[in-house]
């Protein structure tokens, strides 16, 4: 008897976990506001230390001041997704800060945007900031596209960097989400942290970082000083809109561009131009 009640209570068990399990929402359509911390110090000083000739010398003028300028900075960003694309543009300049973290694990929320389009990115390069980005994330055809601005406005295609992931048993919280930590690097070598949620299905994540079973809420880059966390997530109805380009901006792929700029602009690398190269592209991404 006590047999047959012991089976019972596990049927039982088993049907509602998995009536739960059927009932379970995983959002495929959303927005998701990322903090991006830059640690302006340490990065002055990796730079400085990658650097040769008179891009060292610049750099060490800098270096010489670096305790006069905040230790860390922050912008933020909004990254809109739906199943196959991503698209993240910075939120307006006066919400950003030079102040620290400010608590993670958030409450989900539900509101919608005032509008579908991307928010614009304020010029904060001087200030651990990017210039002008939108970064748009093809999944299903594994392409990128990131528009920016320099002595005027590109618009680069390229396809999306295979990244090399080892997953690992560490967990974290972020924004309300239990995210898995994964180590990955680059084809040039460059280490990075992820952590992801499977309870968000979308493979992306922020700065073009992709190919985790699941949205990546957090990303450090202990190399460039770089984080991204996920702040806020809020479930949408709308896919990610597709107005977003400016039909002025230069378009080319990354390789045109390296080779446009050429030494024109000072990145780290000395006279290697292959490290030239992955400098440049580091800093144009992240």
């Amino acid at each position: 008897m006590i047999k047959i009640v012991f089976t019972s209570i596990t049927l039982v068990c088993s049907l509602l976990s998995g009536l739960y399990a059927q009932n379970a929402y995983f959002p495929t359509k959303g927005k998701i506001r990322f903090e991006r911390e830059v640690y302006l110090r340490a990065r002055i000083r990796e730079m400085s230390n990658k650097a040769s000739g008179e891009n060292r010398g610049m750099m060490m003028r800098y270096n010489s001041n670096v305790n006069d300028i905040p230790e860390k900075n922050s912008s933020f960003f909004m990254l809109q997704f739906d199943e196959t694309t991503t698209l993240m543009s910075a939120v307006e300049e006066e919400t950003a800060a030079t102040t620290s973290t400010p608590s993670r694990g958030q409450s989900r929320g539900g509101r919608r945007p005032s509008n579908g389009r991307p928010e614009r990115m304020g010029r904060s390069a001087m200030r651990g900031g990017s210039p002008d980005k939108i970064f748009h994330q093809n999944l299903a055809k594994g392409s990128s596209l990131l528009q920016m601005e320099l002595d005027e406005k590109y618009l680069l295609e390229d396809s999306l960097q295979q990244i090399t992931w080892r997953f690992t048993d560490e967990y974290r919280e972020i924004a309300g989400y239990e995210c898995r930590r994964v180590n990955g690097a680059t084809p040039d070598s460059l280490y990075i942290v992820a952590f992801y949620t499977d309870q968000i299905p979308v493979s992306g994540g922020p700065a073009l970082v992709h190919g985790l079973p699941g949205m990546i809420l957090g990303l450090a880059i202990p190399e460039m000083h770089i984080n991204y966390w996920a702040q806020k997530v809020d479930f949408l109805t709308d896919n990610v809109p597709q107005d977003w380009k400016d039909k002025k901006a230069k378009e080319m792929n990354m390789q045109e561009l390296f080779e446009s700029l050429g030494k024109n602009r000072f990145y780290g690398g000395g006279n290697n131009r292959n490290q030239i190269k992955r400098n440049l592209l580091e800093n144009l991404i992240y």
